[in-house]
Protein backbone atom coordinates (compact mmCIF):
# COMPACT_ATOMS: atom_id res chain seq x y z
CA UNK A 1 0.00 0.00 0.00
CA UNK A 2 1.24 3.45 -0.87
CA UNK A 3 1.83 6.23 1.65
CA UNK A 4 0.06 8.60 -0.74
CA UNK A 5 -3.30 9.65 0.60
CA UNK A 6 -4.52 11.69 -2.36
CA UNK A 7 -4.84 10.89 -6.08
CA UNK A 8 -1.48 11.55 -7.67
CA UNK A 9 -0.94 13.04 -11.13
CA UNK A 10 -1.24 10.42 -13.86
CA UNK A 11 -3.85 8.42 -11.97
CA UNK A 12 -7.61 8.32 -12.54
CA UNK A 13 -9.62 10.82 -10.53
CA UNK A 14 -11.98 9.17 -8.05
CA UNK A 15 -15.64 9.36 -8.97
CA UNK A 16 -18.10 11.30 -6.85
CA UNK A 17 -21.85 11.87 -6.78
CA UNK A 18 -22.76 14.94 -4.76
CA UNK A 19 -25.61 17.47 -4.63
CA UNK A 20 -25.26 21.15 -5.42
CA UNK A 21 -27.01 24.02 -3.61
CA UNK A 22 -30.30 23.14 -5.35
CA UNK A 23 -29.99 19.41 -4.58
CA UNK A 24 -29.07 18.42 -8.16
CA UNK A 25 -26.59 15.54 -8.19
CA UNK A 26 -23.28 15.86 -10.04
CA UNK A 27 -20.65 13.21 -10.75
CA UNK A 28 -17.21 13.09 -12.32
CA UNK A 29 -18.79 11.72 -15.52
CA UNK A 30 -20.72 15.00 -15.93
CA UNK A 31 -17.39 16.69 -16.70
CA UNK A 32 -16.05 14.09 -19.16
CA UNK A 33 -14.46 15.68 -22.20
CA UNK A 34 -13.50 18.90 -20.42
CA UNK A 35 -11.04 19.99 -17.78
CA UNK A 36 -12.19 20.07 -14.17
CA UNK A 37 -10.75 22.06 -11.30
CA UNK A 38 -12.02 20.26 -8.20
CA UNK A 39 -11.21 22.14 -5.03
CA UNK A 40 -11.97 21.13 -1.47
CA UNK A 41 -12.36 23.74 1.24
CA UNK A 42 -13.15 23.59 4.97
CA UNK A 43 -16.28 25.71 5.47
CA UNK A 44 -18.71 28.09 3.78
CA UNK A 45 -18.70 31.76 4.81
CA UNK A 46 -15.27 31.68 6.47
CA UNK A 47 -12.55 34.14 5.58
CA UNK A 48 -10.10 31.93 3.64
CA UNK A 49 -12.85 29.93 1.96
CA UNK A 50 -14.61 33.11 0.89
CA UNK A 51 -11.36 34.50 -0.55
CA UNK A 52 -10.78 31.29 -2.51
CA UNK A 53 -14.37 31.10 -3.81
CA UNK A 54 -14.32 34.77 -4.87
CA UNK A 55 -11.02 34.36 -6.70
CA UNK A 56 -12.25 31.26 -8.54
CA UNK A 57 -15.47 33.14 -9.39
CA UNK A 58 -13.54 36.16 -10.69
CA UNK A 59 -11.34 33.94 -12.86
CA UNK A 60 -14.14 31.60 -13.98
CA UNK A 61 -14.45 33.14 -17.48
CA UNK A 62 -10.75 32.46 -18.04
CA UNK A 63 -11.08 28.88 -16.80
CA UNK A 64 -14.09 28.39 -19.08
CA UNK A 65 -12.16 29.85 -22.04
CA UNK A 66 -9.65 27.02 -21.51
CA UNK A 67 -12.47 24.44 -21.44
CA UNK A 68 -12.58 23.95 -17.68
CA UNK A 69 -15.30 23.79 -15.07
CA UNK A 70 -14.54 24.87 -11.50
CA UNK A 71 -16.21 22.96 -8.67
CA UNK A 72 -15.83 23.49 -4.93
CA UNK A 73 -16.61 20.79 -2.37
CA UNK A 74 -17.14 21.05 1.38
CA UNK A 75 -19.02 19.22 4.13
CA UNK A 76 -21.59 22.01 4.26
CA UNK A 77 -25.17 21.15 3.38
CA UNK A 78 -26.82 22.44 0.19
CA UNK A 79 -28.72 25.15 2.12
CA UNK A 80 -25.43 26.52 3.47
CA UNK A 81 -24.00 26.56 -0.07
CA UNK A 82 -27.06 28.48 -1.26
CA UNK A 83 -26.47 31.16 1.41
CA UNK A 84 -22.75 31.32 0.56
CA UNK A 85 -23.50 31.68 -3.17
CA UNK A 86 -26.17 34.35 -2.58
CA UNK A 87 -24.14 36.39 -0.09
CA UNK A 88 -21.06 36.60 -2.32
CA UNK A 89 -22.61 36.25 -5.82
CA UNK A 90 -20.49 33.14 -6.49
CA UNK A 91 -20.65 31.57 -9.93
CA UNK A 92 -18.60 28.45 -9.22
CA UNK A 93 -20.50 25.23 -8.64
CA UNK A 94 -20.45 24.15 -4.98
CA UNK A 95 -21.13 20.54 -4.01
CA UNK A 96 -22.09 19.16 -0.62
CA UNK A 97 -20.29 16.17 0.90
CA UNK A 98 -21.52 15.79 4.51
CA UNK A 99 -20.90 12.03 4.40
CA UNK A 100 -17.23 12.69 3.45
CA UNK A 101 -17.32 10.24 0.52
CA UNK A 102 -15.43 12.54 -1.86
CA UNK A 103 -13.28 13.97 0.94
CA UNK A 104 -12.05 10.47 1.76
CA UNK A 105 -11.68 9.40 -1.89
CA UNK A 106 -9.48 12.43 -2.55
CA UNK A 107 -7.60 12.12 0.76
CA UNK A 108 -8.49 15.59 1.99
CA UNK A 109 -10.13 14.55 5.28
CA UNK A 110 -7.06 14.39 7.48
CA UNK A 111 -5.68 15.09 10.92
CA UNK A 112 -5.11 18.82 11.40
CA UNK A 113 -3.73 20.93 14.22
CA UNK A 114 -5.90 23.84 15.26
CA UNK A 115 -5.16 25.96 18.32
CA UNK A 116 -2.68 23.34 19.50
CA UNK A 117 -5.22 20.50 19.31
CA UNK A 118 -5.37 17.70 16.77
CA UNK A 119 -8.66 16.96 15.08
CA UNK A 120 -9.92 15.59 11.80
CA UNK A 121 -10.88 18.17 9.21
CA UNK A 122 -10.88 19.14 5.56
CA UNK A 123 -7.47 20.21 4.29
CA UNK A 124 -7.75 22.84 1.56
CA UNK A 125 -6.75 20.92 -1.59
CA UNK A 126 -7.22 21.20 -5.34
CA UNK A 127 -7.08 18.70 -8.19
CA UNK A 128 -6.73 19.51 -11.88
CA UNK A 129 -8.46 16.73 -13.80
CA UNK A 130 -8.03 16.38 -17.55
CA UNK A 131 -10.81 15.70 -20.09
CA UNK A 132 -10.14 11.93 -19.85
CA UNK A 133 -10.65 11.90 -16.06
CA UNK A 134 -6.97 11.70 -15.09
CA UNK A 135 -5.44 13.81 -12.34
CA UNK A 136 -2.93 16.11 -14.04
CA UNK A 137 -1.87 18.14 -11.04
CA UNK A 138 -2.61 18.10 -7.32
CA UNK A 139 -2.26 20.71 -4.60
CA UNK A 140 -2.77 18.44 -1.55
CA UNK A 141 -2.31 21.19 1.03
CA UNK A 142 -2.92 24.75 -0.11
CA UNK A 143 -1.09 27.01 2.33
CA UNK A 144 -2.84 30.27 1.37
CA UNK A 145 -6.22 30.72 -0.26
CA UNK A 146 -5.27 34.12 -1.66
CA UNK A 147 -3.65 33.72 -5.08
CA UNK A 148 -4.34 29.99 -5.32
CA UNK A 149 -6.95 30.30 -8.10
CA UNK A 150 -4.46 32.20 -10.26
CA UNK A 151 -1.84 29.49 -9.70
CA UNK A 152 -4.35 26.82 -10.75
CA UNK A 153 -5.28 28.85 -13.84
CA UNK A 154 -1.61 29.07 -14.82
CA UNK A 155 -1.21 25.31 -14.39
CA UNK A 156 -4.33 24.69 -16.49
CA UNK A 157 -3.08 27.01 -19.25
CA UNK A 158 0.21 25.11 -19.28
CA UNK A 159 -1.43 21.67 -19.23
CA UNK A 160 -3.99 22.64 -21.89
CA UNK A 161 -1.25 24.06 -24.11
CA UNK A 162 -2.77 27.53 -24.15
Amino acid sequence: MSDEIWPMPGRPAPDFRLPDAAGVLHSLADFAGRWLVLYFYPKDLTSGCTTEALEFTDLLPRFEALGAAVVGVSRDKPASHAKFIDKHALSVLLLSDPELAAHNAYGVWRMKKMCGKECMGAVRSTFLIDPKGMVRQAWPKVAKAAGHAAAVLAALADAAGA
